[in-house]
This record gives C-alpha cells, sequence and structure tokens, in this order.
C-alpha cells in the first residue's frame, strides 16, 4: 500500500509540474513596448503615464474600463494624464469636447458617458448642437457647454493636444507613454492585460531607476 500511495504522489506531482505555468518573461524593448528616439519632457519628481486616445475609437472605448482599474491601483508617485487625439480636422469637435468638459469640472462625470453615447448609442458627436444635447441630457447647462466649446481656451488645447501627439510620434490609439519615453498598447503588446503587465514593468522600473 506504502508504494501505491508513493506512486499517486509521484504522479501527482508531474500532473502538477505539467499544469503549472512558466514564469513570465519580463516585457522586452521591441516587443511589449518601444521607446521613443526623442524623450518628451515630464513633470519632475513623478512617474508620468499618459494615454493618448480619441472618442471614436472602439479600442479606446474597449481599454477605457481597464485603464482606469490600473490608474486606481497606482501609487501617489504615479502621475496620469490623458491626451485627446484627432487624426483628421473633421474629428477635432470630440477633442473639444474633453477640453470643455474639462473646463467646467464636469469631465471625470461625462468621460465615460461621451464614450457611450458614440459606441453603445451610435451618436457621432460632431456637430455641437448634439454635443450640446448630450449634456443638457445630463444636467450640463447647454448655454455654458458651447460656450467653453467654443472658447479660446478650448480652441488653444485642442490645437497643443495634436502638436503633444506629433511630438510623442502617435500614429494609432489607444498609446499609453510610461516617463515620456516609453511606449506601449495593446496592439503593440499583443493584448490589453499584456499592455497593462507592461505599464506595470516600465512604471517599476523607472521607479527604481533601472530605466
Amino acid at each position: 500500500m506504502k508504494k501505491i500511495a508513493a506512486l499517486f504522489a509521484t504522479l501527482a506531482a508531474a500532473a502538477g509540474l505539467m499544469m503549472a505555468s512558466p514564469a513570465q518573461a519580463a516585457p522586452a524593448e521591441g516587443k511589449e513596448y518601444q521607446v521613443l528616439k526623442a524623450a518628451q519632457p515630464v513633470t519632475a519628481g513623478k512617474i508620468e503615464v499618459t494615454e493618448f486616445f480619441w472618442y471614436g475609437c472602439p479600442h479606446c472605448y474597449d481599454f477605457e474600463p481597464e485603464i482606469e482599474g490600473w490608474v486606481k491601483k497606482q501609487g501617489k508617485d504615479v502621475v496620469f494624464k490623458r491626451v485627446p487625439v484627432a487624426f483628421r480636422d473633421d474629428l477635432l469637435p470630440h477633442t473639444r469636447i474633453y477640453y470643455a468638459l474639462e473646463s467646467m469640472g464636469k469631465l471625470e462625470a461625462m468621460h465615460g458617458k461621451v464614450f457611450s453615447a458614440i459606441h453603445a448609442e451610435r451618436k457621432r458627436l460632431l456637430d455641437p448642437n448634439e454635443i450640446a444635447d448630450l449634456m443638457a441630457k445630463n444636467g450640463i447647462d447647454r448655454k455654458a457647454f458651447l460656450e467653453a466649446y467654443n472658447s479660446f481656451s478650448v480652441s488653444t488645447n485642442t490645437t497643443r493636444a495634436n502638436k503633444i501627439a506629433d511630438a510623442y510620434k502617435i500614429d494609432g490609439v489607444p498609446t499609453i507613454v510610461i516617463q515620456g519615453k516609453y511606449v506601449t498598447s495593446p496592439s503593440i503588446a499583443g493584448s490589453k492585460g499584456a499592455a497593462l503587465q507592461t505599464m506595470d514593468y516600465l512604471v517599476t522600473q523607472v521607479r527604481d531607476k533601472k530605466l
């Protein structure tokens, strides 16, 4: 009986080894992330994480819950920023929405709702009146929103956002840049999960001054 018990123990151990997943390799430059040739300036003393996105991008919409969850887990030394990108002039209204809401202090409340309006409700949100209707529906004063949307500061930030995207050589969204230099995304890393793991790795490496 002892021999039989020992045999079963050996078989169980072997099965456990077969089922155990191999140690996951660390993300690698040129595979899960890329390094910009010209690093961009970042906030001193902080680890800066910048998401480049477009409200009309279905991949950005899909990634949004994942990245929001990731941001909530970060330490106080991590600064998270978003930069809306418009690859064509006719898409600039989406960038203006972002900065208008930011100027009104309504961005946190409306960011997800703008995404949902476009992707779940199939609204284009390219016409100022349609955009203002959405805001009014969500309790934001229509006139005040349009004043913000058409303001000089929003126009300035909209122009600046595209210049930032150009400086970072952004050619697709969503794209995440760590510390103004290290670039990853679900498409670069291979999946949303791999992108988040790469972001964790890069933040840790920067924090430990290994990058």
